[in-house]
């Protein structure tokens, strides 16, 4: 409940705080006195938007602050201490708006972000103006307040977890599935690379060791051209190299004998004579080496063309062959992953969707048995609020289906508020037919249903403090009356705070305040105050006379607080 609210340097307020009461609680005064800038106000407190041009002139930042009391409370309590935000059944909360555009929140003095006060705000107080009114004429909303009259909320936000994730999850398979859809497109040609790779057995340096073969091969006879005359002139011939040092050893042996340091020479001939015998020897070897056989040379070719036009398919390297095969192979393994990981997606998806289908199904059963309680119980409190000859109606379509075609029942006619489309139609007349809400309710008639509704719901609704911004709309005589009393009989279970024009509704008020308009050093300033019985009476006076009041007035103000109470 709220007990206080404070509300400083906000439009044309400067100053001014309410201490309410539990039950009905009135505000009258004349339009324009800043009744509606009040609501304005508390709805800053429950996470509204915020503008600069709300904060009084001259002011540099605007603050409202609000006590709530909820002692036994625990949803609250458990909602409150998610957010970190401590709590023992009172709760305060401060907002502070600054010209630069900043906003400054408390919670029970801890610092709090717009999206927890939004959350918070949706369970202290709910506002029942003009714009809410307007809510009833969107067919959209009519399955919500459907829901919450049969209290299915809560199984229609599980259905929305539900299908949310089956949704992502069909997102999920149909971005594998055309994954999968191009993987297989080159599937072939994937498999056909991979076959030609391993075909071809490639051993590792072989394209280089087979180019130095061939070009052996090619020059072949000039080859052991070379290394025939080379051995020949080291060894075989009777001038060969080894020949001339033998010889020449000799002599220096013999020289050795007289000049000893000829010694040193001959030591050092008779290693290079030990070199080129072995030289000699490895040119004879080579001899043996050399082949001129074209058929080798054309095999030779042929393995190199191959090879080089592998790398030219796939690398420029042999390396870069292996690893490009690498590839293909891990895109094949990967397409079997991914087959693996679509069963097991789909298979998902299908235990989802049968989730769905089935709580989309309890769901509509339950609303079609809650439409024919809320129609009753409508016509009921319409008829109490002089409407006794109105029909109303809940009617429930499948999303999707047009007049006379057969619900469908497939997935793909659920939504995430399940298979129904949900609308009021409603006849005034007696003899008119049902037509939908949006195209016929007047302004009166809207209000009264908007009542209605909210009489209906009270006791199920989760806040505990309603606020009806000019309830009064549209409606005047008795029928004004009957909405006080309605009013009043809401008041049994939750906390009302309502602004009005009438003295009908005026007078069935519990605690009743006016807000007036002044003017102090040059500034127009909002005020409000609690009225005492005798100023009670006055105001009631003014309701119902207008600005003279009259004794004959105020006689019938005294007679309707009487009545009213």
């Amino acid at each position: 409940m709220l007990i206080q609210l404070s509300i400083s340097n906000f439009a044309i307020i400067k100053h001014l705080e309410i201490t309410l009461g539990p039950g009905l609680n009135i505000l009258s005064g004349e339009t324009g006195a800043g009744k509606s800038i009040i609501i304005n106000a508390m709805n800053l407190i429950l996470g509204g938007r915020a503008s600069a041009d709300l904060i009084r002139s001259g002011c540099k930042e605007a603050k409202v602050e609000a006590l709530f009391t909820f002692p036994e409370n625990l949803f609250l309590k458990e909602m409150l201490s998610g957010l970190g935000v401590p709590f023992d059944g009172d709760l305060v909360i401060k907002r502070t708006i600054f010209r630069e555009g900043r906003n400054r929140i408390f919670i029970n003095g801890s610092m709090a972000t717009l999206q927890i006060l939004s959350r918070l705000g949706a369970v202290l107080i709910s506002i029942s103006g003009q714009y809410e009114n307007q809510l009833l004429l969107k067919p959209d909303n009519h399955l919500y307040v459907l829901d919450d009259f049969g209290g299915l909320s809560n199984e229609r936000h599980k259905l929305e977890e539900v299908f949310g994730r089956y949704q992502s999850l069909e997102k999920e398979v149909r971005k594998l599935e055309k994954a999968i859809s191009v993987t297989a497109e080159k599937q072939d040609l994937t498999v056909f690379q991979i076959q030609e790779i391993e075909r071809a057995e490639i051993a590792p340096g072989e394209d280089t060791a087979l180019s130095e073969e061939k070009r052996r091969l090619q020059h072949a006879e000039e080859l052991l051209e070379i290394v025939t005359e080379g051995y020949q002139s080291l060894y075989e011939r009777h001038d060969s190299a080894l020949s001339s040092m033998s010889r020449c050893i000799k002599r220096l042996e013999k020289g050795a004998e007289i000049a000893p340091a000829l010694g040193s020479i001959r030591d050092s001939l008779a290693e290079i004579e030990v070199r080129l015998e072995d030289a000699s020897f490895m040119l004879r070897d080579f001899q043996k080496t050399i082949h001129m056989d074209p058929l080798r040379l054309e095999e030779v070719a042929e393995r190199l063309e191959l090879l080089n036009r592998l790398k030219r398919k796939y690398g420029p390297t042999l390396e870069d062959v292996f690893l490009f095969r690498d590839k293909l192979a891990s895109m094949m393994y990967n397409l079997d992953e991914k087959k693996e990981k679509l069963d097991q997606l789909i298979e998902e998806r299908r235990a989802l969707e049968a989730e769905a289908l089935d709580r989309a199904r309890g769901l509509s059963k339950k609303r079609k048995k809650a439409a024919g309680e809320l129609e009753k119980a409508v016509e009921k409190e319409l008829h109490l609020l002089h409407m006794e000859k109105t029909r109303f109606q809940v009617r429930i379509d499948r999303d999707g289906d047009g007049p006379g075609e057969p619900a469908g029942e497939g997935i793909e006619h659920v939504g995430a508020d399940g298979f129904d489309r949900v609308e009021f139609m409603m006849s005034p007349n007696v003899g008119e037919e049902l037509r939908p809400l949006s195209k016929i309710a007047s302004g009166g008639e809207l209000s009264r249903i908007m009542l209605a509704v909210k009489t209906i719901l009270a006791r199920t609704a989760s806040v505990e403090t309603i606020i009806f911004d000019e309830v009064d709309s549209g409606i005047s005589g008795a029928t004004a009356e009957v909405v006080g009393e309605k009013l009043l009989s809401l008041a049994e279970y939750h906390q009302l705070l309502c602004i009005t024009h009438l003295p009908q509704i005026a007078t069935q008020g519990q605690v009743h305040f006016l807000v007036s308009k002044e003017v102090s050093g040059g500034r127009t300033h909002t005020t409000i105050s609690k009225l005492a019985a005798e100023e009670r009476v006055q105001e009631i006076a003014r309701l119902l006379g207008g600005r003279e009041i009259t004794p004959r007035a105020l006689a019938h103000a005294r007679e309707m607080l009487d009545q009213g109470h």
